[in-house]
Parts: structure tokens; C-alpha cells; sequence
């Protein structure tokens, strides 16, 4: 059986006017993005993962990462594996002595600790098929040329009060 649907973990973003985090993944070969609406916790913990920080002591998910490479296993996978009454499932998939452990997780939390580990994420297919949200890449080109024409044409003094 396969995992699912390939998919990167493109960043956390927060959604307005609600101001509440979601964590943003893309299908690798495809033009789908899933958004799962995250805590705070969760999202600091995926923001800090993808930009190398490291806080003096260890977030939950880093502790995790330890625990499970003193166990001698590792992060296979992480799969979310579907969506109930508005809700997301996740499973984390860990190997060690050649057996896999799947462990039922909060997709927030899996997603978390991907991201420390460079473990690949999957989607369901039907989750995909429900509930992703397909942004053409023309679309997202479009955006990114009119934000460099801004960038080209804004001077310092446009900032200055007054």
C-alpha cells in the first residue's frame, strides 16, 4: 500500500483575519496545497525547525527527536492519514531493526518533528482529493512579479511620515 500523496512542507503561515497559524504543505508533483490550522506552539516549533534556530533549551519536538535517536530508531515518514469532523489525523511512522512503528499523532506535532529530522511527509489521497486547495503556478508567478515590481520601483522616501 502506498503512503499517499508526496508533499513538502512549504512554511507556516498565519491566516487573517483570524490570526490563526496554519502550516502550509504542497504536493510535490502537483499544484495542491494542503492548510491545516495549527496552535501557536506547533507553528513556532515548525518556523523554528525550518529557520535553524536553536533556543537555549529544547522545545518539546526537539526533545522528542532525542528521545527517539537514543532508542535507536528513526522517522521513516510522517502521513496524514485523514480528516474527521473538521479534524486532521497524522501518523508518525518510526523504523528501528528493521521493523516500522506507527504511532497516532497530532499532524502538527509529526509535521513538527519532519522538520528536524528531513523525514519525507505524506498526504492521503482522499484527504488531498477534499480538502486541498490547487494554486496555479501562473497564479503564484503573477504575485511574485508584481511584488518585484514593487520592490524595483519602491524608493526609502516613500516611508518617510509626512
Amino acid at each position: 500500500m502506498s503512503d499517499g500523496v508526496p508533499v513538502e512542507l512549504v512554511g507556516v503561515r498565519i491566516e487573517l483575519p483570524s490570526n490563526q497559524p496554519i502550516v502550509l504543505l504542497k504536493e510535490v508533483s502537483g499544484t495542491r496545497y494542503l492548510p491545516i490550522w495549527i496552535g501557536a506552539g506547533e507553528a513556532t516549533a515548525i518556523a523554528f525547525a525550518l529557520e535553524g534556530v536553536r533556543p537555549q533549551r529544547p522545545l518539546t519536538h526537539d526533545l522528542l527527536k532525542v528521545a527517539v535517536e537514543a532508542l535507536d530508531a528513526t522517522v521513516h515518514r510522517v502521513v496524514v492519514t485523514e480528516m474527521r469532523d473538521g479534524i486532521y489525523y497524522a501518523d508518525l511512522v518510526l523504523g528501528r531493526d528493521g521493523k516500522e512503528i506507527t504511532v497516532s499523532s497530532r499532524p502538527s506535532d509529526a509535521i513538527a518533528l519532519a522538520a528536524r529530522t528531513g523525514s519525507p511527509i505524506f498526504v492521503a489521497p482522499k484527504v488531498l482529493e477534499d480538502s486541498g486547495v490547487e494554486i496555479r503556478d501562473e497564479e503564484e508567478e503573477d504575485e511574485v512579479a508584481r511584488f518585484r515590481n514593487f520592490l524595483d520601483s519602491v524608493r526609502p522616501e516613500d516611508f518617510e511620515p509626512g
